[in-house]
This record gives C-alpha cells, sequence and structure tokens, in this order.
C-alpha cells in the first residue's frame, strides 16, 4: 500500500478495506486469505476481518477456501459512473466510427500517470486486449495517454517524465526520456497519436484529442487494430480520418453542453463494470 506521512484524518482501516477490494481482479477473481493477506501487506488476522466484514456487507463472497466480489462492489461506482456527461455524449459517435471502421474504439481520460477507458464499443473481431470500462493502462505507452500528456503544460510533461518509469513492455517500447519526450511534441504538432505495438505485440492504436468548449483536452478517443491486418500507413490512410472526423462530432456536442459538464468524468453507458487492473506491469 501506499507510503508516506499521512494527514491526521486519515482512517488507515479504510485503506486496507479498499486495498482488499483491489487485490481482486481479472488475472486474480478468487483468492485465498493468505493471498489476500500477501497481495494487501497484511496480517491473515487483518485480512480476515476485512473479508469478512466485507462479506457481511455483500461486496465478498465465500466459498470455501476462496474468497471473491459479489456484482454489489459495482454499486461503489455507480454514482461516479452515472453522474458524467462526456462518455454518454461519446458513445453514439463511437459506435457510428466502429461501423465505419469495423474496429474497436474507446474514450479515455487521464487519471494520474493511467489512462481510463470510460466508453468503449468493440468489434466482433477477437483481440488479445481484454479490455472494458474501467480499465486501465500506464498512460505513457497508448496513443490515447500520449495525446492528453501531449497536450499538457510543459512543466507538467517535464514532471511526468521525470518520475515514470519506463518499462520494456515489448520490443518496440520506448525506453529514452527524451525519445519520449520528443514523441509527444510531435503528437501535439500533429493532431494525433499513433503507437505501434509498445502497449503488446501485435497491437496498434491511433487516438484523437477531445476538447471541450475552451479548446481544452479533456480526453481522447482511440482505434486499436491488429498490427497483421492494418499497417501504420493503411492506418493514416484509412482509419485516421474516419477518427478526426467522429472527435469533431463529438467537439461539437461539447461546444453546446459548456466545459462544465464536458469536464465530468465516468461513463452512465451499458458497459459500465468495475475496474480491471491491466496485466500490463505496474509502476
Amino acid at each position: 500500500m501506499p507510503g508516506g506521512a499521512r494527514a491526521p484524518h486519515f482512517g488507515k482501516s479504510f485503506e486496507r478495506g479498499l486495498a482488499v477490494i483491489r487485490s481482486f481482479d481479472a488475472e486474480h477473481p478468487a483468492r485465498t486469505l493468505s493471498e489476500v493477506a500477501d497481495a494487501c501487506g497484511l496480517t491473515r488476522a487483518a485480512a480476515r476481518r476485512l473479508l469478512l466484514t466485507l462479506a457481511d456487507l455483500g461486496y465478498v463472497h465465500q466459498d470455501g477456501r476462496l474468497f471473491r466480489l459479489t456484482p454489489r462492489v459495482l454499486e461503489l461506482g455507480y454514482s461516479y459512473l452515472s453522474s458524467v456527461t462526456l462518455p454518454q455524449i461519446a458513445e453514439p459517435h463511437l459506435e457510428q466510427l466502429v461501423e465505419q471502421v469495423r474496429e474497436s474504439s474507446s474514450l479515455c481520460l487521464l487519471d494520474g500517470d493511467d489512462i481510463v477507458y470510460v466508453a468503449r464499443v468493440p468489434t466482433r473481431r477477437i483481440m488479445s486486449a481484454a479490455i472494458t470500462v474501467g480499465t486501465r493502462f500506464p498512460a505513457h505507452v497508448t496513443s490515447v495517454g500520449r495525446m492528453i500528456i501531449a497536450h499538457l503544460p510543459d512543466e507538467q510533461i517535464d514532471a511526468r517524465l521525470a518520475r515514470i518509469e519506463l518499462l520494456p513492455l515489448t520490443e518496440h517500447s520506448v525506453m529514452s526520456t527524451a525519445a519520449l519526450r520528443a514523441e509527444l511534441h510531435r503528437v501535439r504538432r500533429q493532431g494525433y497519436a499513433l503507437v505501434d505495438q509498445e502497449l503488446e505485440e501485435g497491437l496498434r492504436s491511433v487516438a484523437a484529442p477531445v476538447r471541450d468548449r475552451g479548446g481544452e483536452v479533456v480526453a481522447a478517443v482511440n482505434i486499436a487494430v491488429p498490427a497483421g491486418r492494418n499497417s501504420v500507413e493503411s492506418i493514416r490512410r484509412d482509419l485516421l480520418p474516419h477518427l478526426l472526423a467522429a472527435v469533431a462530432r463529438i467537439d461539437a456536442d461539447l461546444e453546446v453542453t459548456g466545459p462544465a459538464r464536458a469536464a465530468s468524468h465516468g461513463s452512465g453507458t451499458r458497459r459500465s463494470s468495475s475496474s480491471p487492473r491491466s496485466p500490463v506491469p505496474r509502476r
């Protein structure tokens, strides 16, 4: 769990309870008491108290030695997810885009050093990346993340580059801070970001910015494609024009709703889910 000094009001027990919930993910849908304790850095006794409390509240189900989350955990994010407008505005345009290009498209927001998927329209084609609303990835290795970061003030970009750890997720990963900074400047100039198999081998993605009425980049939309079916050149030629047209339509809708509503984050779409953890190595 995160270290460092805490304010006097900080509730350690509450933090531990949230850590227990977050210890379950797509790779670990069920855990034993010992596994939860190890994952959260807790004693078995502390983990047991928290798991049983969560079970009493209906958030965890116990099946013998195994504990699992219940659908009730969705309630924890429902108020956030259902109160927003940006995903609701974007989703019809994502659906139109997917119908045009026959590839998956998503709307993402920046949250700390991660990007979070807040709306997604998948294609029927099977892809290895299991992505749903709530999925998080390190922002700097994704097209949507680079798109948003590129439009931050230079001092914020410098601060991010100073703290992130550049991990070799694939053989294509950018491993130089200078190279990543140059790529962000290129993205800002050209108005789109294209990531070629840096997050996952065989996966290419192109993203364009979503702007509010004040011109601020508040999100990004991507198209993700298998590398074997789409070259970098064909992405620029065949997919990028449709993507830019889609974000232009989203921008036009945000022009009507205003910057306050556009800045609201989350999703009230039917694809809402809890927040699965990325299989990508975390920092």
